[in-house]
């Protein structure tokens, strides 16, 4: 890993030779390397800390001046409980994965001594645009390092100094391993994120992770193809047969756990035969964590006496904004064809959740709802990387081709085709007289 000063078209280019050199390498190196930069970082714990709290007191002065959002100074906060534990750990879940990398997923006899395999194999070089999250940086080297893909990450203003100091220890650590040294850059000039989006030659995926506004900018700039999601709305429809106590946990936990995360939940859709039996202990488990409720008539006149609530009425808008804040849109519907139509239109097809207790309408709800993540059950705020077994995650995707959902290890890999053959060409083959037919024998791998 380099802080480099190289221009955004020769940092691509040197990143592209790297990628060749570190898809070749064994897992035993790439592990090795991981290894060394959790020792590194754990080490230099109270220095990138001290360097994040630095961040922090800037942003949170840009914050009262209206110049940043307080869901970014949150994202920024690398001394959160357990953040900077679960950053570490990352590393070493990461590394105690499966090697991504050289696995046959599947084996066909084409003919004697012909066979075609599909092989995973790294995608090549990513380019990760982010903004606050420091943590980002060793999340994303790691899982980089163990797919064998290089990368070029460019961190926001905002995190400059976390990201100098998380960026220096990592570089300092991976001089001592077999890691290619241009396979992962970090690159700092302001300038250079129109440049590196203009380098569809050398990069092969770039991941924004920050505001919408980031990644439509991103989406709308490059040529390169994008993997992530724009907005976090997500949505859980409260239906009357959900267990009372499971439903104050589950939607509690969803808006105020991590409020300014992509996975908190933005809205919820209450059946309307719920508003006098369920629905009530949540209003009131929400309204006691410092919840602000923004209703539509029919679920405001229920709740309107719960004592100290902040209550007011939902807006349009309000169903299409993802707050962020502890905020949370609230709409009354009848039926769960009702409720699937709210979510494939106003929802952002991250994570929706159903509470119930009828599986029928649970498997429907999860096979029609158009999201990367469909749940029943559950908190919205289980997606995520780390709580799926992936080690830790590069974002959440919500594209329709390739990966979808929390990103790990497989969603960093392609496949390639690889034939085997003694020097057989095509002329001969086919159905015709004289042709020799195509076997097509599935095999075993």
């Amino acid at each position: 890993m380099s802080l480099t000063n190289a221009s955004p078209e020769a940092a691509a280019r040197a990143a592209k030779a790297a990628s060749f050199a570190l898809a070749s390498l064994p897992a035993a190196d790439r592990n090795a390397a991981l290894e060394t930069v959790h020792r590194a970082l754990a080490a230099a714990r109270d220095d990138i800390l001290a360097a994040n709290a630095r961040d922090l007191e800037l942003a949170r002065k840009a914050a009262a001046d209206g110049a940043l959002s307080e869901a970014l100074v949150s994202r920024l906060d690398l001394g959160k409980t357990g953040k900077w534990e679960d950053m570490l750990q990352g590393i070493l879940d990461v590394r105690d994965l499966e090697d991504p990398v050289g696995k046959i997923q599947m084996r066909t006899k084409l003919d004697d001594d012909l066979i075609l395999e599909r092989v995973s194999c790294p995608i090549g070089v990513l380019l990760i645009i982010f903004e606050a999250r420091p943590e980002v940086i060793a999340n994303i080297a790691s899982l980089a390092i163990k797919s064998g893909n290089a990368a070029i990450l460019k961190g926001g203003r905002e995190s400059t100094e976390s990201f100098v100091a998380i960026s220096t220890v990592i570089s300092s650590a991976l001089e001592r391993t077999a890691i290619p040294n241009a396979a992962i850059q970090l690159v700092t000039t302001r300038d250079s994120v129109a440049q590196l989006l203009a380098q569809d030659r050398h990069i092969d995926l770039v991941i924004p992770r920050g505001s919408n506004e980031l990644v439509r900018y991103i989406k709308e700039s490059t040529k390169i193809p994008v993997l992530g999601h724009a907005d976090g709305i997500c949505t859980i429809y409260l239906t009357a047969t959900a267990d009372p106590r499971g439903a104050v946990d589950a939607v509690v936990d969803a808006k105020t756990s991590y409020p300014a995360a992509c996975n908190s939940v933005e809205t919820l859709l209450v059946q309307d035969t719920a508003l006098l039996t369920v629905f009530p202990d949540v209003a009131a488990a929400l309204a006691a964590n410092g919840v602000a409720l923004r209703c539509d008539p029919a679920s405001k006149a229920i709740i309107s006496n719960i004592p100290g609530a902040s209550i007011r009425d939902a807006t349009a808008a309000d169903f299409d904004t993802e707050f962020l804040s502890l905020t949370l849109a609230v709409k009354t519907v009848s039926t769960l064809d009702e409720a699937i139509a709210h979510i494939n239109t106003h929802g952002s097809h991250h994570t929706d959740a159903i509470l119930t207790s009828d599986a029928a309408d649970a498997e429907r709800f999860m096979n029609q709802v158009d999201s990367a993540g469909a749940y029943w059950n559950a908190s919205t705020r289980v997606a995520d990387g780390m709580r799926y077994g992936f080690g830790t995650e590069v974002g959440i995707s919500t594209n329709k081709i390739h990966a979808r959902g929390p990103v790990g290890l497989e969603g960093l890999t392609i496949y390639k085709y690889k034939v085997r053959g003694n020097y057989q060409a095509t002329a001969g083959y086919g159905n015709g007289d004289g042709k020799t037919p195509w076997k097509h024998e599935k095999m075993s791998f």
